[in-house]
């Protein structure tokens, strides 16, 4: 009886000694990480860059260049109608390239494509917004017949080009604080690496 009984407080302390070695040993069980799933599942809407500045004017933009662009379509007469087809020209690409700019920032889809410049991106197209609706308007007006839907078209196509013009003002004042900090980022990095230069004089031995 006693050899069983000084068996079994044997096993029992090789299984406590074998649990703490468990917990104490830097080879634990790793499980492989879950990979996140990517695609439409991942999508979540950014609040706080609709409520912003630059949100709020840039759902304006799309809104305005929408409502001109339907009271363009309600036109069924012209003469002469290079300024319609201009001015539809204008406002449809500027809803599509708009509304897609939109959905990528709410969406923060242009975080998954560091590549592209989202803020000169951005800027190049409220540039030229404001530029061709603000010629599309005054085009649009000195060739109109003073029907509803062309007083209407040229109404909302110089409030969206105040909306682009403002957007504009805000996207230039974004991208030059962006090149601001890159620049900044970059000396740091440079004065960085010049400091452990200069604290490995074998590096320095090797070179010279």
């Amino acid at each position: 009886m006693r050899s069983g009984e000084e068996l079994d407080g044997f096993e029992g302390e090789a299984s406590s000694t074998s649990m703490i070695s468990g917990a104490s040993s830097p080879y634990q069980p790793t499980t492989e990480p879950v990979s996140q799933r990517r695609g439409l599942a991942g999508l979540r809407c950014d609040p706080d860059y609709l409520r912003g500045a630059l949100g709020r004017i840039k759902v304006a933009q799309v809104i305005l260049a929408l409502i001109a662009f339907i009271c363009i379509e309600t036109i069924m007469e012209c003469s002469p109608c290079e300024g319609l087809y201009f001015f539809e020209f204008v406002s449809c690409s500027a809803f599509v390239v708009t509304g897609v700019l939109l959905i990528m920032f709410s969406l923060n889809l242009h975080m998954r494509i560091p590549q592209i410049n989202w803020n000169l991106t951005d800027l190049v197209n409220t540039g030229l917004s404001t530029f061709f609706f603000f010629i599309a308007s005054i085009v649009l007006a000195a060739l109109n017949h003073k029907t509803g839907a062309e007083i209407a078209a040229v109404i909302f196509g110089f409030l969206a080009t105040a909306a682009y013009a403002v957007n504009t003002f805000l996207a230039v004042q974004k991208w030059r604080v962006s090149v601001r900090q890159q620049s900044t980022n970059d000396y740091i990095r440079a004065r960085t690496e010049s400091r452990d230069v200069d604290s490995r004089p074998e590096i320095q031995r090797l070179d010279t």
